[in-house]
């Protein structure tokens, strides 16, 4: 097989399987799925630290030379400050909770076209960015981009979970926001594709795009997805979230030491 099938197709795990598995999650009975998604949450922020700092970072600066140390954690620095502007400029939506800011007027009964079409442009761009990404580390290394896919996807099906509420509760049926998520969805390969082409003959540029790799993941999982977690205080709670999030890391790291033995 080569790389850019390979690329195409955890392309379309990281994306088009994410929506499927985060529609199927949304015909669970409410009890079940409002006490199974923040356990999916904690899973996808070990998942998503564990890609960074064990996989993506390291081959980020294995590929820079001595002297491009420090501009590679520069370039991580500037990443997570860059996907914090993103943000802020609500061009890069994520939504995990059911009470967070987008979600507040669902409770009162109001439809909001406007808040799901800004979900789908947020979506599609973070799509295609986690395309890249996916496509800048198989590039690299076809292990590095296995391991990159899995945490993509670990972080897609909570976020589509919250993608869908917001849509449906802006007015789109089930089978319209279904569409859009899954139209949404295929900006992962279109930006895997376009890596695979703008990067194949720039292996310099590579560290670099790993290094944004990285600061995207870390944001996402300490700016989105922690914060969330500090909202349920009760010991019990704690240590499932401890025990959860370390098992996204094992993951990662398991995967990654299998593939390289």
């Amino acid at each position: 097989m080569n790389l850019l099938t390979w690329i195409l197709l955890f392309c379309l795990l990281g994306g088009v399987l994410s929506v499927l598995a985060a529609a199927i999650f949304l015909l669970l009975p409410d009890r079940l799925r409002t006490r199974l998604l923040p356990h999916t949450v904690s899973f996808a922020i070990g998942a998503l630290l564990g890609a960074a700092l064990l996989g993506l970072l390291p081959h980020a600066l294995a590929g820079a030379g001595d002297s491009d140390l420090h501009t590679i954690t520069g370039t991580v620095l500037l990443g997570l400050f860059g996907f914090f502007l993103l943000e802020k400029l609500v061009l890069w939506r994520h939504c995990h909770q059911q009470h967070c800011e987008m979600h507040t007027p669902v409770d009162e009964g109001h439809h909001h076209p406007a808040a799901g079409t800004l979900i789908l442009i947020g979506d599609s761009l973070h799509n295609f960015i986690d395309g890249v990404l996916i496509g800048a580390a198989f590039l690299t290394d076809i292990h590095l981009g296995i391991v990159t896919s899995l945490a993509v996807a670990a972080h897609e099906i909570p976020q589509e979970v919250g993608d869908f509420a917001v849509l449906l509760h802006s007015g789109f049926s089930a089978s319209r926001a279904f569409l859009f998520n899954l139209i949404a969805s295929l900006a992962t390969v279109v930006g895997g594709v376009l890596a695979w082409y703008a990067l194949k003959d720039l292996q310099p540029v590579l560290p670099y795009v790993l290094a944004v790799a990285a600061s995207s993941f870390i944001y996402v999982a300490v700016a989105d997805l922690i914060p969330g977690l500090h909202k349920r205080v009760e010991f019990s709670a704690t240590v499932k979230q401890v025990l959860l999030i370390g098992a996204g890391v094992v993951l990662i790291y398991v995967s990654h030491s299998a593939m390289h033995g």
